[in-house]
Formats: C-alpha cells, structure tokens, sequence
C-alpha cells in the first residue's frame, strides 16, 4: 500500500533539506563548522521529541522495544554522519571544493553497495543503472576546473579526493546504519519506527557534540544560544527534513532514497539562481540531464 509512497516523501525531504542548508549556511560564520552543525542536533531534537509525541497521541501505539540491534545501527549512523562532516570540511580547507564535492557525491552507490552486504537490499539492474547515471550526472556538474588546474588535479590533489570518497563512504554509512535501526524495531508502524530512531540518531548525536564543545569549543556553544532564533529555524528545519528521510529509509532501501535525493544538487542551483542562468555552460546542462533521467528511470524501476 504504501511501496511507493517514498518518491513524494523522497522530494519533500530534499526541498526541506535545500531549505535548512540556506538557512544554516549563515550560521557557520558565526559559530564554526562544528558549531553550526551542533545546532542541526541541537534545536532540531526537541522537534523530533514533539514529532514522536504527536504520532504517539494520534495512532494510539505502543512504543516499540529498542534492542541491542537498533541501538548498535543508530550510534553507527550517528556517528558517521558527523563524521562524514568532519572528513568534508577538511576536504574543503585544502581548497579543492570541486572534488570533495564530486566524490561525496558517489554516496548513492556506495549506499547500494553497502546496502547488499550489510541489509541484504539488492537493486535490480534498472535501479543499478540509473544511480550510476545519477551519480555521473552529479559528478560531471561538480568537476570544475579551477585557475591553477582541471577536474581531479584541483588544488587538492590526493588528500583531497582521499578525503572525500572517505566522507561520501561515511554518508552511505549513515544512511545504512539508521535503515538498519529501523528495520531492527520488532514492531510499531513504519512512520512510529522512523521517528523513534530519529529521536535516538538526533539525541546521540546532540550529546556526543554537546560533549565535544564543552570540551573544545564553548565559546561557539554559548554563541548558539546568541543567535537562537535562526539556530532554531535550522533546527526545524533539519528535524523536519530528517522525518521525511528516515520515512523514506523505512519503506525502500537506503540507495534509491539517497539517489532520488540527488536532485538536491538541482534545488540548491534554483536556490542560489544558477539554474535559469544565461551563462550555464554545456557541462551543467549535461550533469542535470543525467540526473534527471537517473532520477527517472529509478522510479520506472520501482514502480
């Protein structure tokens, strides 16, 4: 009944995540990349908390028992996803944007390939293609060349695309790991399921970073409370888009989620007015095309 309910839950959790990166963006200069990524956790938890209740009140369910399984697959996935964060932003600080940006973005493959060996979710060879068209559509926007060098020789070099396909691994890691949370939950519907491990993703995350700042970086903890009202938006922001993901994780596998979601890469263009720009160049046109017909050809596969 609801198998394909996660194309549209799918496209609203990329426009909402287009939405929190915009509204977080003006938070990093303030706070520090780990500061602003804290506020995601932060100030989206307590709208996770209100999510969970709501479902709670209105289906009249029963939480379902948190095993050993679910807890093991949610601190796998919370902790990678900070990590992956982590790995990026020093990819970016070697000055090589274009590649960590290109081999982040190989995530969806990396997710269906994780997704085989570890959850036993196997695409069909029409899903196989179509995110590996995607993937190459991303790829081929991404790669610029830049005034000292081209594509994959970028200011970067090696450490660089190291430590991207380390961060884009990171990310398929947590995109599997809060699937596996959620598969792991002996029960309760699956909206009830994927809420409940997005409050337990958000509430491990919240106190690993909380716990890192005190330690490190107080003053940009202390700055969070400054800015509260925009760190709260972020916060909504993020939480909301989170439920739509981890919705989607909860009906399909983690790759054709993480595959659809690459028209992320086309919203933040319309976001930043790049893509009705008279001066699109004959590369963006062909990475766009790509991922639309990935995009495309992944739901006719999974219809």
């Amino acid at each position: 009944m609801f198998e394909h309910l996660w194309i549209p839950i799918t496209l609203i959790a990329s426009c909402l995540q287009t939405a929190r990166n915009a509204t977080q963006a003006s938070l990093t200069a303030t706070l520090g990349p780990v500061g602003a990524a804290q506020v995601r956790f932060l100030y989206g938890l307590p709208f996770a908390l209100i999510f969970l209740a709501l479902q709670l009140a209105v289906s009249r369910e029963g939480l379902p028992p948190i095993g050993a399984r679910t807890v093991f697959f949610a601190l796998a996935g919370a902790s990678a996803q900070i990590l992956a964060t982590v790995l990026m932003l020093a990819a970016m600080q070697m000055k090589s944007f274009a590649v960590t940006t290109a081999t982040t973005k190989t995530e969806p493959v990396l997710v269906a390939l994780f997704g085989v060996v570890v959850l036993g979710d196997r695409p069909s060879l029409a899903a196989w293609a179509a995110i590996l068209v995607a993937t190459a559509g991303v790829v081929i926007m991404s790669l610029r060349p830049s005034k000292s060098s081209a594509g994959l020789l970028d200011r970067g070099g090696a450490p660089a695309i190291a430590l991207g396909v380390l961060s884009g691994g990171c990310f398929a890691i947590a995109a599997i790991g809060f699937r596996g949370a959620i598969l792991a939950l002996p029960g309760g519907s699956f909206y009830l399921r994927a809420t409940l491990v997005l409050v337990l993703g958000l509430g491990m995350q919240t106190l690993m970073l909380l716990l890192f700042l005190v330690a490190f970086s107080r003053p940009a903890l202390f700055k969070s409370f400054a800015v509260w009202r925009v760190s709260l938006g972020a916060g909504f922001l993020g939480a909301f888009a989170s439920q739509f993901w981890f919705l989607g994780f909860a009906i399909t596998s983690a790759a054709n989620v993480r595959t659809l979601a690459l028209i992320e890469v086309l919203l933040a263009q319309l976001v930043q007015g790049r893509l009705f720009a008279q001066r699109g160049t004959r590369q963006d046109l062909i990475g766009m095309v790509l991922i639309v017909l990935g995009a495309g050809a992944l739901i006719l596969a999974s219809s």
